[in-house]
């Protein structure tokens, strides 16, 4: 099974993880979660795993676009309703493990460190 990355196809974060995949011979399964969404099952997961504040970008323009009633909704709705709010990119490991960005932790995840 490929692993699962969820992203934005102009997300500088996940274009240099997708070279790097690529760079290391891991085949992956994108979705740009624009076109795609992310399924319900994902997203619950990664916000139990990892939390909320972890999970969804609030320095995005997209959060502050949103008014407070919705920035205030249920985690899952909101990303749901607008996509582009979860932090990227976010893998799904065969284990069903989630990690969710770029830095040295998800790298070391994925054994790239």
């Amino acid at each position: 099974m490929a692993l699962q990355v969820y992203g934005l196809k102009n997300c500088d974060s996940c274009r240099a993880a997708l070279k790097a995949l690529d760079g290391a011979g891991i085949e992956v399964a994108f979705r740009d979660v624009r076109d795609d969404g992310v399924p319900l099952d994902v997203l619950r997961r990664a916000l139990d795993a990892h939390g909320a504040d972890k999970v969804i970008n609030r320095r995005s323009t997209t959060w502050r676009g949103l008014d407070e009633a919705a920035r205030a909704g249920n985690p899952v709705d909101l990303l749901v309703a607008n996509p582009p709010l979860m932090k990227r990119p976010l893998f799904v490991m065969a284990d069903g493990a989630i990690i969710i960005g770029w830095d040295d932790g998800a790298r070391a995840a994925l054994r790239l460190a």
